[in-house]
């Protein structure tokens, strides 16, 4: 079997809280025991609401944060321990598109030269100089090579996002971490940015883990989908099974939302979460959806206190996957 080009496995972000005196009184559980895998030249959607701690983990496998504990694998080597020079050059194949370009860029540099900056930094001189890898990534992106002498404040959001494109292909990594790329972009401009990032992949090969929101977009983007919820994956699957019949409530109540995907007719009536989501300082015991889910009254004695005491595990992780769904739809 082929080894994945990115596994990640238990993996755990907890930022302490401080009391009194600077003493550690909790943690909040941004990431607690993540595992999935991405393979070569596909796309791994990552979707939830917003607190789910996507962004996070985005943080953490491009080594901005350092995981609190577990594995990051890529190409079979742990990379969750490198520092200087080891992670230096871990992120010539790791980069990221950030969900703000605005903020992501120096209003006070070129976009030239920002798009130059991963180069000089890994002190790498391509064919023909810096400058003419400029214009050719200006180029692939759709902006005209002349403008390189701009300020980012000179171009539009989309195209703001399209330098932060090229700045992350600069260095023809294998993996590009997409934190919610087309979030704050019009309708029609996500779709450009979308089609943009989809060609990239089929010319070069490259792989993404895609942080979204947006249903609609994954379901066009990700060969691959996990949902988070509270710093854990709920159901994992390919593009097709999620979207077509997913097991977890909490799928389906995310997907119910989405009046733009197509989805089967059982699925298109609207399913309401009740409550607020819980601290990820706190959450709850066993199931942490449990406090939300619309089957979870439905159940018997029984079957409440297993999903109050046993954290469910698998790729669906729910206790009764089927028999709550049927309940909460006989009981409408």
């Amino acid at each position: 079997m082929n080894t994945p080009l990115l596994e990640v496995s238990e993996l755990r972000k907890h930022f302490p809280i401080k009391g009194a005196f600077g003493r550690t009184v909790g943690a909040v559980k941004a990431v607690d025991s993540v595992s999935f895998t991405l393979q070569r030249g596909t796309t791994l959607g990552l979707v939830g609401e917003s607190g789910c701690g996507k962004s996070t983990t985005g943080k953490v496998l491009m080594r901005l944060l350092d995981p609190t504990s577990g594995s990051i694998k890529l190409d079979g080597e742990e990379i969750s321990t490198f520092k200087g020079k080891e992670l230096n050059a871990f992120r010539r194949r790791v980069q990221m598109v950030f969900q703000n370009p605005a903020s992501s860029l120096n209003p006070r540099a070129s976009i030239g030269a920002a798009i130059a900056a991963p180069l000089i930094e890994q002190g790498i001189k391509p064919p023909g100089g810096v400058k003419a890898k400029v214009r050719d990534l200006m180029d692939r992106v759709g902006l005209r090579p002349e403008h390189a002498n701009r300020f980012p404040h000179e171009f539009s959001g989309g195209q703001r996002q399209r330098i932060g494109i090229a700045r992350a292909l600069a260095l023809d990594p294998d993996v590009v971490i997409c934190d919610e790329p087309v979030s704050a972009l019009d309708v029609s401009v996500q779709a450009q940015v979308v089609n943009l990032l989809k060609d990239i992949q089929r010319d070069t090969g490259i792989s993404y883990i895609f942080i979204a929101h947006d249903l609609a977009v994954v379901k066009h983007m990700a060969d691959e989908v996990a949902v988070m919820y509270l710093g854990k994956i709920m159901e994992q699957g390919s593009n097709e099974q999620i979207f077509a019949d997913p097991q977890h409530p909490y799928t389906r109540a995310l997907l119910s939302a989405v009046p733009s995907v197509e989805l089967d007719a059982a699925l298109t009536e609207r399913i309401r979460l009740g409550g607020d989501l819980p601290s990820p300082s706190n959450p709850p015991s066993g199931c942490v959806f449990r406090t939300r889910c619309p089957a979870y009254a439905l159940l018997p004695e029984t079957d409440r206190a297993r999903c109050a005491d046993q954290v469910p595990t698998g790729e669906v992780a729910c206790h009764f996957p089927s028999a709550p769904l049927a309940a909460v739809a006989a009981h409408r």
